[in-house]
């Protein structure tokens, strides 16, 4: 008995002792990837490198294909991770990378959506910008960058589709930036352009929208990113405009 009582003194020693190496390991960890992170925004702030693997393993388009890359962000490579059935068998390319602001895409547009040779590009871009992830930026500017994108796929021939903003009342990562009027400002002036340019505008703001005029809740995990159901609500929406733009001369 005795020396069961000078056991679990050094037990517990020995499980908090564990429990700290792990954690120990865990920070190690964390600090490493942001270094790696910080180390990568340095030397390819874009990430140019990011899809240049798989770009370069995509073949021409075959005869008759309907080729579609879907440019964006988290919200566009999520679509990809979190029902990637809407993408299989059919020729969709989805580059998508999580954080990404409007220069960042319009520096990689060209390998990552020009140099594929689709038919139809899926431009959804701006929340980032408005969240400031790569510091401040007017609504002019994001809106330039991204008829700067548009105009790039119209001079290579593809057609183009520019989908709204998505509703989010607040960035959990970022809170108190009230993005509400600024996602409004964005969308109306992206869809005036498409009208007068006569490209598609793909609405998904509307159909996800909430009284806040926010993400609904039943269609986020956290009122910016969409969960399977919020993906359900873009699917048919996206091939709408997909098909209407495969239409338009």
């Amino acid at each position: 008995m005795k020396l069961k009582k000078l056991c679990l003194p050094v037990m517990a020693l020995m499980l908090l002792g564990s429990a700290a190496w792990a954690q120990n390991g865990a920070d190690s960890a964390a600090i490493r990837k942001k270094k790696q992170e910080e180390e990568r925004m340095k030397q390819d702030w874009a990430c140019l490198k990011c899809f240049a693997d798989a770009n370069a393993q995509v073949a021409p388009p075959a005869a008759g294909e309907n080729r579609v890359v879907f440019m964006g962000n988290s919200i566009t490579i999520g679509w990809l991770k979190t029902m990637p059935e809407y993408f299989n068998g059919k020729p969709y390319i989805n580059r998508g990378i999580s954080g990404q602001t409007t220069p960042q895409m319009l520096i990689r547009f060209r390998p990552d959506v020009i140099n594929l040779k689709p038919k139809v590009v899926v431009i959804l871009a701006g929340t980032n910008d408005i969240a400031g992830n790569t510091g401040y930026t007017p609504v002019e500017t994001i809106y330039g960058n991204i008829v700067s994108m548009a105009e790039l796929a119209k001079a290579n021939n593809i057609k183009v589709v520019l989908a709204s903003v998505l509703p989010a009342f607040d960035y959990p990562w970022r809170p108190g930036l009230e993005p509400v009027p600024k996602i409004a400002e964005l969308n109306s002036k992206l869809k005036q352009y498409a009208e007068s340019h006569n490209l598609v505008y793909l609405d998904y703001y509307s159909a996800m929208a909430d009284e806040r005029k926010g993400l609904k809740a039943e269609l986020t995990y956290d009122g910016v990113h969409p969960n399977k159901a919020g993906y359900e609500v873009m699917a048919p929406l996206a091939e709408k405009a997909i098909a209407q733009a495969l239409k338009r001369r």
